[in-house]
């Protein structure tokens, strides 16, 4: 069994929530949470409850930006001219530019 877990507000967090997502949903919740910065379940709990998510730079967390410039850099390359971008690229891309404005205080 788990150890019980005390948030920031002296609440204990002892009742666990999951849920099923596809590969591709775990592929797009684990790069999510690499631009955050923060563990899996503070930024799942975040999300849920509709709060802000603040990027705070560090080594990490420019390494995971990297990454995924780079994947969305190849898919942007790979497609032909004229051609429509998925959905979870743009998806990428708009996650991208909200984890840099964050970064920049805007």
């Amino acid at each position: 069994m788990s150890a019980k877990n005390c948030d920031d507000h002296n609440r204990w967090r002892n009742i666990t929530v999951g849920f099923r997502v596809s590969p591709e949903e775990n592929e797009r919740l684990n790069r999510a949470v690499a631009l955050s910065g923060l563990p899996k379940q503070e930024y799942c709990y975040r999300k849920c409850m509709d709060n802000d998510i603040t990027v705070t730079p560090n080594p990490r967390i420019f390494k995971a930006l990297k990454t995924a410039l780079d994947d969305v850099w190849t898919e942007l390359r790979r497609i032909s001219t004229g051609t429509q971008p998925s959905d979870e690229l743009v998806n990428d891309i708009t996650l991208i530019a909200k984890m840099l404005n964050d970064m920049k205080g805007e």
